[in-house]
């Protein structure tokens, strides 16, 4: 099966509630397939924010098909593939707001 380019094994999800622990990540996410790593934002420019990463981006794709719009403590996710060049940007622009606020 062919994959779109956008596919990879990084999933970045936002609206996650701010006091998720790594265990109750694992027990959403294992179940899909072995996960690699996983990153959980603790401050206030990251709260909200998990990164999940899989061994295999098949696995990542099953899990954003079933798990986008997965209710966690009455937090809808947004699961997304996780994109380096677009992210950076975004934190890029962030950083320059606040330098002139």
């Amino acid at each position: 099966m062919q994959l779109p380019p956008k596919v990879n094994h990084v999933l970045y999800m936002w609206n996650v509630p701010f006091n998720i622990t790594s265990k109750e990540v694992y027990d959403i996410f294992d179940k899909y397939s072995a996960i690699y790593q996983i990153l959980i934002g603790t401050n206030k420019d990251t709260r909200g924010l998990t990164f999940v990463v899989y061994e295999d981006i098949y696995d990542a794709k099953t899990v954003i098909d079933h798990l986008f719009g997965f209710n966690v403590a009455n937090h809808y996710l947004i699961v997304l593939y996780y994109k380096q060049v677009k992210m950076s940007k975004k934190f890029d622009q962030e950083k320059k707001e606040d330098e002139i606020a």
